[in-house]
């Protein structure tokens, strides 16, 4: 039987704290110092998160590299965020992490994470100058491409893959794929390149 997590009431949380945790399964991520925790996530989410894995690294530039969850993201002492998948600068990675924004995150939209994943996670990486971030919902499926905007705040939405019609990216790095691709059961050998 495992312990029970207790924490000083009103105390914001830190990275120091996320480090003592043992290891039980479970990804927790901090968010201005509270605690967000994720349950183990469904086959649809790993299938999706295995194919952007192998799209992005095939194309990946040498001096990026592309890491599947859980990797932490420092962004402040009390902001440690753990995206589905995580581009970033090779020199920015740590033994314990990736210091500072991304160069990409990829969330894979699951009902426990919806809010979190399009309305918090974007807010965080935006004002902390990730460039880019994509969301990924393998219910309907589609899939949404942001990047930072300098006549908007926050995020504009860039691409919206849908279907199995093939669409060419451009940032951080080209690659070409298909919403259907990354869902599909039985995936076409022809639907990356």
């Amino acid at each position: 039987m495992g312990r029970v997590r207790t924490f000083s009431q009103g105390k914001s949380l830190t990275w120091a704290d996320l480090e003592s945790f043992d290891d039980d399964g479970y990804r927790y991520e901090l968010l201005d110092g509270t605690l967000l925790m994720s349950p183990s996530p469904r086959p649809i989410h790993q299938r999706v998160v295995a194919r952007l894995l192998a799209v992005l690294s095939v194309h990946c530039p040498r001096e990026l590299e592309v890491l599947p969850a859980p990797v932490d993201v420092l962004l402040a002492e009390d902001t440690v965020l753990i995206p589905d998948i995580v581009v970033g600068r090779r020199d920015d990675f740590t033994e314990r992490g990736l210091i500072g924004p991304p160069v990409l995150a990829v969330e894979v939209i699951s009902r426990s994470s919806r809010l979190i994943d399009q309305k918090l996670k974007p807010a965080k990486l935006a004002d902390a100058g990730c460039p880019n971030y994509w969301i990924v919902d393998p219910n309907l499926p589609d899939m949404r491409c942001f990047s930072l905007s300098d006549s908007e705040a926050g995020y504009a939405e860039r691409v919206h893959l849908t279907g199995e019609k093939l669409t060419e990216l451009h940032e951080p790095y080209r690659v070409e794929l298909s919403a259907d691709y990354l869902v599909a059961d039985y995936p076409d050998e022809g639907l990356i390149t």
